[in-house]
């Protein structure tokens, strides 16, 4: 799980990413990327979001090593996430 500095830092980094792809919005706006509507998000409802992603890339890279089966639900989720949080798709 990230530390508060870095979860502050990854906030503003989202709020540059959105602000430089998609420019400027009302918080709780909905704009349309990457096909899919996402909403810009107040730090409260990027939070979770975020640590949510975090772990399920964590997961991702740690089946990766040991060579499991990746789960096709898993790989939507990642990606939907980091479409969410308008980060490039690690998968």
């Amino acid at each position: 799980m990230p530390s508060e500095a870095d979860m502050v830092q990854e906030y503003r980094d989202y709020l540059e990413r959105f602000e430089a792809d998609i420019g400027d919005s009302d918080f709780g706006a909905f704009v349309k990327h990457n096909g899919r509507l996402i909403k810009k998000l107040r730090y409260d409802e990027f939070e979770p979001l975020y640590t949510e992603y975090f772990e399920i890339a964590k997961t991702y890279y740690e089946s990766l090593d040991r060579g499991d089966t990746i789960n096709d639900l898993v790989v939507k989720l990642l990606r939907e996430r980091a479409t969410d949080l308008l980060k490039p798709s690690p998968v």
